[in-house]
């Protein structure tokens, strides 16, 4: 099992991490507009409620210059009826004070404050929609998480990391009107959290009628690999993509071989299928026919171990609970 870890950078800033308040006396705070801010609270018996943590820092910083906001581990986040559900409510009251957000990210946890699909999430879109300058957006958590169809002109990034992405996410990700997009990077996860979606969700997303200016697509973290793999081979968005990113998930010689024998791929800058189910000769393969030709890889097996139990072969994702 891999773990996601916290962002270093958003919009290209640095993160800092906004003082909790035992700790806001000591440091010193950065210029509101040189840096991605991250906003926390503890995860487990917090002395300060996230709305707070927020207040204070609405308070100390000019918000009014700040490019990029990450929301990371809030109070009682893994709460059905808490979660991340009130961050984005705050948010959107609070988009006023925040003329030059360019770059948002929600959920920016990792394993030891709340596992991935633990993260209670909610409908980004309430927020995509409150802020129409968005540039990069990206959430974290797959459970209570809502991505309506919606319209947005800015957006050029937008990444969902779970451990199981609901199948009417990924749908109405593919039904919405993202004509700036350049980055879609999607972490579909395992049906045992919650990942229901399909190939024929993805379809739409592999046509890429909807996506005129997309560069680089991950499908990851999936336990349909092989058939992502399959898709993408004569996928007509490949064509205009420079990197492709098929890792984390249970792709095995199957999905490989449909991706060597499918339409050309050598005019991508890169391949990431880090996490395999890969035989060193295939391995070899894609080296012979992609690395040959310029194409930066990433064939690392990882932490992809296959068990056997009752007679049967188990594979995994890269990141569930």
């Amino acid at each position: 099992m891999s773990y996601p870890e916290h962002l270093r950078q958003s919009y290209g800033l640095p993160v800092f991490d906004f003082p909790l308040r035992e700790d806001a006396g000591g440091v010193e705070l950065p210029a509101a507009d040189s840096v991605a801010w991250r906003v926390s609270t503890e995860v487990y018996d917090s002395e300060e409620g996230w709305p707070e943590a927020f207040a204070r820092f609405c308070a100390a910083v000019d918000t009014t210059r700040v490019r990029a906001l990450v929301t990371g581990p809030c109070e009682e986040a893994y709460d059905d009826d808490a979660g991340v559900k009130p961050v984005i409510d705050i948010l959107v009251e609070a988009r006023a004070k925040f003329p030059a957000l360019r770059a948002l990210f929600i959920g920016d946890m990792e394993a030891e404050e709340c596992e991935i699909s633990w993260i209670n999430q909610g409908d980004v879109t309430r927020v995509l929609e409150s802020f129409p300058e968005l540039e990069e957006f990206g959430a974290r958590g797959g459970t209570g998480l809502v991505f309506r169809t919606i319209t947005h002109q800015r957006l050029r990034s937008l990444t969902l990391e779970t451990g199981g992405m609901p199948a009417e996410v990924v749908r109405g990700i593919a039904s919405s009107d993202l004509p700036a997009l350049e980055q879609l990077d999607l972490w579909l996860g395992t049906a045992n959290y919650g990942g229901d979606s399909e190939i024929s969700d993805v379809a739409p997303i592999l046509d890429g009628a909807r996506l005129p200016r997309l560069r680089h697509l991950g499908l990851r973290n999936s336990d349909y690999q092989d058939e992502i793999a399959a898709a993408v081979a004569s996928a007509p968005v490949v064509a205009r993509l420079e990197s492709l990113d098929l890792s984390m998930g249970v792709l095995t010689e199957e999905g490989a071989t449909a991706l060597l024998e499918g339409q050309p791929l050598t005019h991508l800058k890169s391949l990431d299928l880090h996490h395999n189910y890969l035989s060193a000769p295939m391995r070899d393969r894609f080296a012979q026919v992609l690395g040959s030709a310029g194409v930066a890889l990433d064939l690392a097996p990882g932490n992809a171990d296959e068990e056997e139990w009752d007679g049967r072969v188990w594979r995994y994702v890269a990141v569930g609970e």
